[in-house]
């Protein structure tokens, strides 16, 4: 299906004195790719960790490297800065990935910055995170709903900048594209103050991917007012007739 694809990104630092966010898009004709993350470390290394891989993943994506090549190139670039400025244990980041082409569209992620699906207005799927709550979730011993406020929410099992022994990213089916899809690619930050409920509920009322985000950055606002909000981060992709 050759569809126009447009997008709309926001990125606060919310309550924090640093925003450790970084993300990036670029749209060539029916081709896209797009890709947020979320740094780890504090005292300037999650920005930097965050910002390096973005500036990474898109320089693979110009260079028309293939998804898995792509993430690797990125983290074994990281662990050289790492090593190079002797932060091993500090310059980490989470990592989403968008690819849009030929009709479909490909997702992947290290971590807990979510990728979510929408269909005619209705969410499809996510990714699922690289946590221990989502692992709890596997296993069935929480439910779904529980992840948001769990107390080791932010307890990571997978992040860029960790030596991997096999690749810790994952990678999904590619999934076919109608006029009716729709994307959000966003940090810990926002989904944690918005549900699924919410984001379709302000999709179905929007006509651009700016006015959905706006309408979702207003809800974050609202839940996280008082609660020293994180940095928060997202990117909304339409695609069009």
């Amino acid at each position: 299906m050759e569809a126009r694809i447009s997008y709309y990104s926001i990125t606060d630092k919310g309550e924090r004195r640093v925003n450790e966010d970084s993300l990036a898009g670029d749209v060539q004709g029916s081709d896209a790719f797009f890709v947020l993350c979320d740094g780890l470390g504090g005292h300037g290394d999650g920005d930097a960790a965050s910002g390096f891989v973005v500036q990474e993943m898109m320089e693979a994506w110009a260079d028309h490297m293939p998804i898995d090549q792509s993430i690797l190139r990125a983290q074994n670039g990281l662990l050289r800065k790492q090593r190079i400025e002797k932060k091993e244990s500090s310059m980490k980041t989470t990592l989403t990935g968008l690819w849009i082409s030929n009709g479909r569209a490909c997702f992947a992620h290290v971590g807990d910055s979510r990728v979510y699906y929408f269909e005619k207005n209705k969410y499809k799927l996510r990714t699922l995170d690289h946590s221990v709550p989502q692992m709890l979730v596997n296993n069935g011993d929480i439910k779904e709903k529980d992840i948001r406020h769990h107390e080791d929410r932010s307890r990571l099992l997978r992040v860029m900048g960790v030596e991997w022994s096999t690749p810790k990213y994952q990678i999904s089916e590619p999934v076919m594209l109608t006029d009716k899809s729709a994307f959000l690619l966003c940090s810990d930050g926002f989904w944690e103050l918005i549900d699924e409920k919410m984001m379709c509920k302000t999709l179905k009322k929007s006509k651009t991917p700016r006015e959905w985000l706006e309408k979702m950055r207003e809800i974050v606002l609202k839940n996280g007012l008082g609660t020293n909000m994180d940095n928060y981060s997202a990117i909304a992709v339409f695609m069009h007739e």
